[in-house]
């Protein structure tokens, strides 16, 4: 039997891997394309979309020569932008059994919610109301609160430190490779989920303490009560 991973506070990624955002997503890419005049486009660009922008790479590449200019694309991200943070707040919806899941971790860790999404505490913490989430955290942290969101490890430090443990004490667990970025430079462990945008060939490059499927897994990897 393998030994169970010993932290104790868990610090969560929102997108990927609590709740599927895929459909917000897809929407805000279609904002972006009607607001730059392209009425139709690949769900799998919008989707690779999605994966730069969070990376914070260029995504220039994927649109053809005549989009390719600074004022376009600039144009494309502020609309997809605004249009996701819209969506996710009808189209996000929980994974499988992440409530169970969650019910059984809050009375063993102490939950944050820590996310890459750069809007205010209060719009997140609406939403985690409405999935009947928000009951389980102790801590939430977006991008806004911190000078430097993931992959920098200022919003993971800012998280454990709302828990009142130190960070390497604490395990992140996410879907993306700023999660595990972000985790590793704050020196916790990290716990990558195959539920998201990313593969487990792409996770396991960034090599953290674990890869499992999803987060209901969680339970039987920990060592609860630790």
């Amino acid at each position: 039997m393998k030994k169970k991973l010993e932290v104790k506070a868990l610090l969560i990624d929102l997108d990927g891997t609590l709740v599927d955002s895929t459909e917000a997503l897809l929407e805000a890419a279609t904002a972006g394309y009607i607001a730059i005049g392209i009425d139709t486009f690949d769900a799998a660009v919008g989707i690779e979309i999605a994966r730069r922008m969070e990376q914070r790479q260029s995504i220039k590449d994927l649109f053809s020569q005549e989009y390719r200019n600074p004022s376009t694309l600039r144009k494309f991200v502020n609309a997809y932008i605004d249009a996701y943070y819209i969506f996710t707040l009808t189209k996000a919806i929980p994974l499988p059994n992440v409530h169970e899941t969650l019910q059984t971790l809050s009375p063993n860790f102490p939950l944050a919610l820590v996310t890459l999404r750069h809007i205010p505490k209060k719009q997140i913490t609406k939403e985690l109301a409405q999935l009947r989430l928000l009951k389980y955290f102790k801590a939430v942290v977006t991008a806004r609160d911190v000078k430097k969101p993931k992959p920098y490890p200022d919003a993971v430090v800012k998280g454990a430190k709302q828990l009142g443990v130190s960070a390497k004490n604490c395990a992140v667990i996410g879907d993306s490779v700023v999660d595990i970025q972000a985790g590793k430079t704050a020196k916790t462990k990290t716990i990558a989920v195959l539920s998201g945008l990313y593969s487990r060939e792409e996770l396991e490059k960034e090599k953290p303490t674990l890869i499992i499927e999803n987060i209901n897994q969680l339970p039987k990897i920990l060592a609860l009560g630790s």
